[in-house]
């Protein structure tokens, strides 16, 4: 859910420190206040700029951002797919500003693009806010961003779905019966994610907790994909031939869903591995094939929740002058294979 590529960083680097310069330079401090004062009393136009739109977490992010909005009636939502393209970004914010729109949502596909964001927004005096992902007015990297200077988020908290995925691969961990000494732990993120770090030292936490015991923890840096998770766990597996048992977490399903991949591949049954992933959209794969697999549950996150809460929050805001809170949380739930239809998880 949070897969980064950085083909234009040096443009957009560059691009964040003339708008910061521009902004130094000027009479007084620029405002980067992401809410507005204006209520609006007619139709509200909303930019959802979304990184990896043709992602189903986000295909469904989407749907229920288009759904809230004709709930809500006299709402347009004009869905954008940027990709990984931090440049389109940057480009797509100020399109939305030159096309009037009231308000901008953004899954940002780099944190570091933030600040150039917020000042592009706040310029125009459109509101902005953030889905999933945290970007910080005035610097590249949210992990060190004041908590006032973080842009208001909808999304789900990091440490509450690492907790709960850690929990529940602890207690697979002693209803399997595995001893410590011969079991290892996958732990797979793109290390420069705020909420992927913060998802997976959490699970970390509640694992140990759950388990009663610490087990080798191996950290494997990936780009959020599948075939990256999968490519570096088989390097990590060649390495350590003489562990029995593993355990996998990661960001997301596509962290989890590639690690277990490369354990089977190498040779692991099912019964000695313990995944648990985080989206369910592709674990309910394995599930639905109706074979052994190592994926022995997900944490349920609906992206149709999070649109819909999104374009509530934003609308909210700017039709009533509601303040949008710091940060908005959708509900998640753990399934596995005998639950995950009945949650209404889609499997396409």
């Amino acid at each position: 859910m949070a897969r980064i590529r950085r083909p234009g960083a040096a443009v957009v680097a560059l691009g964040v420190a003339v708008a910061l310069s521009l902004s130094a330079c000027s009479s007084g401090k620029e405002s980067t206040d992401t809410n507005t004062d204006k209520k609006v009393s007619g139709k509200i136009s909303i930019a959802y700029l979304q990184k990896q739109g043709d992602q189903q977490y986000f295909i469904d992010e989407a749907q229920g951002a288009k759904d809230k909005a004709k709930q809500l009636g006299n709402v347009d939502v004009k869905v954008v797919n940027l990709g990984n393209d931090t440049n389109k970004a940057v480009s797509e914010t100020q399109a939305a500003v030159a096309q009037k729109a009231n308000g901008v949502i953004i899954v940002p596909p780099d944190p570091a693009v933030g600040p150039q964001i917020v000042q592009t927004a706040a310029a125009a005096k459109v509101t902005l806010l953030t889905s999933d992902d945290q970007i910080c007015k005035n610097g590249p990297d949210p992990s060190k961003c004041p908590k006032d200077q973080l842009v208001q988020r909808v999304g789900f908290s990091g440490s509450q779905m690492g907790q709960q995925v850690g929990q529940r691969a602890g207690e697979e961990f002693k209803k399997a019966g595995w001893k410590a000494s011969d079991t290892a732990v996958i732990s797979a993120w793109k290390q420069d994610v705020t909420v992927c770090t913060d998802r997976v030292t959490a699970a970390q936490t509640a694992f140990e907790q759950a388990a009663g015991t610490k087990v080798q923890v191996i950290k494997v840096g990936t780009d959020n994909t599948p075939t990256d998770a999968q490519s570096k766990t088989g390097a990590v597996v060649s390495g350590h031939r003489s562990v029995k048992h593993w355990v996998v977490w990661g960001c997301n399903d596509e962290n989890v869903s590639g690690a277990v991949t490369a354990l089977q591949n190498a040779g692991y049954k099912a019964g000695d591995i313990d995944g648990v992933g985080l989206g369910a959209y592709l674990a309910c794969k394995d599930w639905n094939s109706g074979k052994a697999t190592g994926m022995k549950a997900a944490l349920f996150i609906n992206g149709y929740d999070v649109g819909g809460l999104a374009v509530q929050t934003i609308v909210d805001n700017l039709r009533n002058g509601k303040p949008m809170p710091q940060e908005a949380f959708a509900p998640t739930k753990m399934v596995d294979a005998s639950n995950w239809k009945q949650e209404g998880v889609k499997c396409t």
